[in-house]
């Protein structure tokens, strides 16, 4: 059921373009000549259907998510959620996993260069093609056409959010050729309410078709695809409302203002306003959480934007589950495993681990304790013992000690496709990157926020896999996010939001000066500063 997707992947293929080496390459190299854009289905192809390859990727700093070294990890392994600990002669590599965890960025400069290559040289693409659908437009009156340039500026909003999120104040591209001086820098305000205008003026003529079904419209920018990222900028207005944000002033999202849909709303107001939106869409939580990340995953009623996945028809990869799990665990299944990324301590706080009160969904995203196989049997180490997680034995470095192999609670999320190629990393469940169930949870921290009662909203939520009533308050809604969207890439963004990322956690302590806030973006890439000329580090670095 993902042939209508593989068909204009497959028909792009043409379009030989990489996402990265933004600094080296004209976005243009490689394309096709003229007669790539002279037609309708060409225009399609080659301006609007091609970009969706810089969505999911095989390459590590390329993609959304499912590779390494890139916005996940950026995202995840730099917060209290989760850890790649030392283990002997495996996972140091140079000091980059601890650099995450500590905020060290030195030690990570490398990816961090190419996470932005990979974003600006998305961004630049786009541009291209809009400047292709225009040139195309000077000379047809296909009714497609705006549809087609609402599609690539969405997508390219999509491409700046993140770019944002990450690194604060960076340079507003609107064509695709670009360089040197001409890149300006745009402090981070400014950036957000060119997004924020974008995704508005797109929306109208976004389809309303839902992304995550096989068809059409499979895994492409949709109407509430949009919606989503943009109850996702109002939840963190008053974040990227603030370009001094080392300064110890922050903005009041009750303060900032929006005309949406003619009304002028506060941020938390607009933030509800587009929940609502996704809500009366036909979304809904599936009654089975697990069944939201199973394999072939497509008749979700959750999941409102994915990454397509399959073995056989893409080369897009999911390597989470590989590196995490031991490798007589990966073994048990047929896969590979690399025995690495864990639980937190913090984490297994806030599930309650090891307590009567443990939440539910600590069994559908964790592996802990003794595991088996898909038969039920217990998986052996090669002693002849049974493999045994040990959460709580987790730490920066577990090098020597009689856990260093069997340290941490493992990644479960994804069902096993025990049919995947590549270790497993080829696999047919879609990567999951906006889901229903966030939705409920944005709204309720929205009224929160608001002075209102979001208690409703949090309650379906924990309703659905059986965690008893909780009160609505900031304190326990970042719990929850952290316990319903465990592995989904959104902790670092959510403490930023809740001003507690710069706070010590286990093994992890504040570094100086780190109270201003000044870790909360990555620093500007030193190459891209130096070849650039123009563009200011951010403070603190």
């Amino acid at each position: 059921m993902k042939k209508i997707y593989i068909l204009f992947l497959t028909c792009t293929s043409l379009f030989s373009i990489s996402c990265s080496s933004f600094l080296e390459e004209d976005p243009r190299d490689g394309l096709l000549g003229d007669n790539a854009y002279s037609t309708l289905p060409a225009l399609y192809r080659n301006c609007v259907a091609s970009l969706y390859n810089c969505v999911g990727s095989y390459k590590d700093s390329e993609g959304l998510q499912g590779t390494g070294r890139g916005i996940y990890d950026l995202n995840t392994f730099t917060t209290d959620e989760a850890i790649m600990p030392t283990r002997g002669g495996d996972w140091y590599d140079g000091g980059f996993w601890q650099g995450l965890y500590l905020h060290q960025w030195g030690v990570n400069s490398d990816a961090i260069l190419n996470t932005w290559e990979y974003l600006f040289q998305s961004i630049k693409l786009c541009n291209y093609s809009l400047e292709q659908i225009e040139h195309f437009s000077a000379t047809h009156t296909d009714k497609e056409l705006p549809a087609y340039k609402a599609e690539v500026r969405a997508l390219r909003a999509m491409f700046y959010y993140y770019a944002m999120d990450l690194f604060g104040r960076i340079p507003l591209l609107v064509t695709s050729d670009a360089a040197g001086a001409e890149m300006k820098q745009a402090e981070r305000d400014k950036i957000f309410t060119f997004i924020v205008n974008e995704l508005q003026e797109a929306v109208p003529f976004l389809s309303e078709e839902k992304s995550n079904i096989p068809g059409e419209y499979y895994g492409r920018m949709t109407k509430p695809v949009a919606y989503f990222l943009l109850a996702k900028l109002m939840l963190n207005a008053e974040v990227y409302m603030d370009s001094d944000w080392t300064d110890g002033v922050f903005p009041d999202g009750r303060k900032i203002f929006f005309t949406v849909n003619g009304e002028n709303l506060n941020a938390w107001k607009a933030a509800q306003y587009y929940c609502t939106q996704i809500s009366q869409m036909g979304y809904q939580l599936e009654k089975d959480y697990s069944s939201n990340f199973a394999i072939f995953n497509e008749s979700s009623q959750e999941n409102i934007f994915v990454i397509p996945m399959s073995k056989t028809l893409y080369t897009n990869q999911m390597q989470y589950l590989f590196r995490s799990r031991h490798y007589n665990h990966a073994k048990a299944y047929g896969l590979g495993g690399e025995n690495g990324s864990s639980a937190t301590l913090e984490v297994l706080q806030t599930f309650g681990y090891g307590t009567d009160k443990v939440d539910p969904r600590f069994d559908y995203c964790y592996f802990a304790d003794e595991v088996y196989d898909l038969q039920g049997n217990p998986i052996l180490l090669d002693d002849g013992t049974p493999l045994v997680y040990y959460p709580e034995a987790i730490a920066l470095d577990v090098s020597n000690s009689v856990y260093e192999q069997t340290a941490g609670a493992r990644m479960k999320k994804y069902e096993v496709d025990n049919t995947a190629l590549k270790d497993g990393k080829l696999m047919d469940n879609d990567i999951v990157l906006f889901r229903y169930a966030d939705v409920l949870l944005m709204m309720s921290e929205a009224k929160v926020r608001n002075n209102e009662n979001g208690t409703g909203e949090l309650n379906e939520v924990r309703a659905r896999v059986g965690a008893s009533y909780r009160e609505a308050t900031l304190e326990n809604l970042l719990d929850e996010r952290q316990m319903e969207l465990a592995w989904e890439g959104w902790r670092r963004q959510d403490l930023i939001r809740f001003r507690q990322f710069t706070r010590p956690y286990s093994f992890r302590p504040q570094l100086p000066g780190e109270e201003n806030g000044y870790t909360t973006v990555f620093p500007i890439p030193e190459k891209v500063i130096v070849m650039n000329g123009v563009l200011k580090q951010n403070p603190g670095y």
